[in-house]
């Protein structure tokens, strides 16, 4: 692992991670056909690193929400926002902990993939799907900029809603689809707003990826870790953070414009630039 290894990686990471065009397809590619390096190479560590940076990044970004969570949740469970308050009127909802509730229903699903996770994992190596997945991924952003604006926020979302995109996040530990691409698309299908659709994708990543991350930490550990590369580890997770951070609000600002949908050219044309790459090569 060098220094220009783990930068062009924490770039990559950072803008595939959260842009719907599939960071675990990107990186994969980078493998199998320019041989750089990766978990598969001993690194799992980095893999961590690189997933924990982009977990600092919406915390950054979604830190007001993540604290009004927490706060929330305490509230709920301590018995401050049930019932009703002391003048008589019923206490005000609890959006924020409401929240939390959708987030453990859309990550329920993810249990399904547990037995197949072996199979799923055996994909990251075969260009050619990868590069079919990309151009499924096109697809279906297509179709998101289509759909109608939805109205549903935390305050009205329901657990069908959760569960639908919980089972596209599924599909997502596809190499080439897209998490945020399939998940947030799915929430504009079910009709929540599209400023919530994304900000309940990155929100629900955090417990998925998290989880996904300790495990390979786990690996990581018995596998061994490099002291001499923990300097060049920590530069890939500061660039995956940072990019993380620019690439959150970039998604942001071209869903609310109704432009979700243009990412599906770049995709296609990775899809089919990688299908190529694999008959070559």
């Amino acid at each position: 692992m060098t220094l220009w290894n783990a930068i062009i990686l924490g770039i990559v990471q950072g803008i595939a991670e959260f842009l719907p065009i599939s960071s675990s397809g990107h990186l994969s590619v980078l493998q199998n056909l320019f041989h750089m390096s990766t978990a598969e190479d001993g690194h799992m560590f980095f893999d961590v690193m690189l997933h924990f940076g982009t977990l600092i990044s919406i915390c950054i970004v979604y830190w007001k929400d993540i604290v009004a969570m927490v706060t929330e949740t305490l509230q709920f469970f301590s018995g401050k926002g049930r019932g009703k308050a002391a003048d008589g009127q019923p206490r005000r909802n609890l959006p924020a902990a409401r929240m939390v509730l959708m987030i453990i229903f859309a990550t329920l699903p993810l249990v399904l993939v547990m037995p197949i996770k072996d199979k799923v994992e055996q994909l990251y190596y075969h260009t050619f799907a990868i590069g079919l997945f990309f151009l499924i991924t096109g697809c279906i952003l297509f179709v998101s900029d289509k759909m109608p604006r939805g109205t549903r926020t935390e305050k009205n979302m329901r657990v069908t809603d959760a569960l639908i995109i919980g089972l596209c996040q599924c599909v997502a530990t596809i190499p080439g689809i897209s998490r945020s691409g399939s998940t947030i698309t799915a929430g504009m299908a079910t009709g929540l707003d599209r400023d919530f659709a994304v900000k309940f994708s990155f929100m629900m990543s955090i417990p998925a990826v998290l989880g996904a991350s300790l495990l390979t930490l786990v690996d990581a550990i018995q596998t061994g870790i490099d002291a001499k590369l923990l300097p060049v580890y920590l530069v890939g997770t500061v660039i995956s953070t940072v990019v993380g951070v620019f690439a959150i609000k970039l998604v942001k600002s071209i869903t609310s414009k109704g432009k979700f949908g243009n990412f599906a050219y770049y995709c296609w044309t990775v899809g089919v630039l990688t299908i190529l790459l694999s008959l070559l090569f």
